[in-house]
């Protein structure tokens, strides 16, 4: 869905670009990657997921899903991180030559197990939420969706759900490796583009999990490349709080040493 009819007509009468983003959103760090690489200032609106603000009224009026980023250009309204960073970007922009567009929908496809995964193997080491806060989620949040993932993950995750995700990530690294193996510095060639920026927050995400990229080594020296540029530090990583990062590889290491990471589910040994 490219653009959508805002809900609050307030929208339509702001300038420049409003970003309504996450600060370790995946689909989040991928908008903000493409502005910066695209040089383009914004105005940012914080949406603090850990105190449920995408639940509110007012930011549904935003995005009527709930979810982020949720970008305004002009009084244009556009909620689907893959339709933002191409608008970001814009026809003459180098980065947004895409041949194969491929790997954004791969990309794009790929971000539900990135959900599932990121809670399973990091947000489940967090103190859990008062029973006053997740019902007043499951009572203002409009999105069925995400409310139904909500109580799934308070209740655990099933075996065989996560190992399905687990199985169909490792089959899009396993891709984007054979892509790579051809020699190519980026997932489109020689040239960076909104493919690379699409997939560096999901390894970078993968990576504080744990996953294990020697099964892709040619992705693993692709995101050598991609981590060395300016726009990931300043777009992602600046704006992860430094006290959830280490809390992940505190929570990550115990997982590993009670074999129960991400590595230990049966697709790593099945012959996959």
């Amino acid at each position: 869905m490219p653009e959508i009819e805002p809900q609050d007509p307030n929208l339509k009468f702001l300038t420049g670009i409003h970003l309504w983003h996450a600060p370790m959103s995946s689909c989040s760090q991928r908008v903000r990657i493409t502005l910066a690489e695209s040089d383009r200032s914004f105005q940012s609106h914080l949406i603090l997921l850990e105190k449920n603000e995408h639940a509110t009224p007012e930011y549904q009026k935003i995005h009527p899903k709930g979810l982020v980023p949720a970008l305004v250009e002009d009084g244009r309204l556009y909620i689907e991180s893959v339709d933002i960073i191409r608008q970001i970007a814009g026809p003459d922009n180098p980065i947004n030559t895409i041949s194969d567009t491929t790997f954004l929908a791969m990309a794009d496809a790929a971000q539900l197990d990135l959900k599932l995964l990121t809670f399973e193997f990091l947000f489940r080491g967090d103190p859990p939420q008062s029973a006053e806060a997740v019902e007043a989620f499951q009572k203002n949040h409009k999105n069925d969706w995400l409310r139904q993932f909500y109580s799934d993950f308070a209740n655990g995750f099933e075996p065989d759900r996560l190992n399905a995700a687990i199985a169909r990530t490792d089959e899009g690294f396993q891709y984007l490796n054979s892509t790579l193996s051809d020699g190519r510095a980026y997932l489109e060639g020689d040239a960076f583009t909104l493919s690379d920026i699409a997939w560096m927050p999901n390894v970078h995400r993968f990576h504080l999990m744990g996953w294990p990229f020697e099964r892709t080594p040619f992705v693993e020296d692709w995101f050598v490349r991609v981590s060395a540029r300016p726009s990931y530090q300043t777009a992602l990583v600046d704006w992860q709080p430094e006290p959830a990062i280490d809390h992940f590889a505190k929570y990550t290491k115990q997982r590993q040493a009670a074999g129960t990471d991400v590595r230990s589910f049966p697709h790593f040994f099945s012959g996959d």
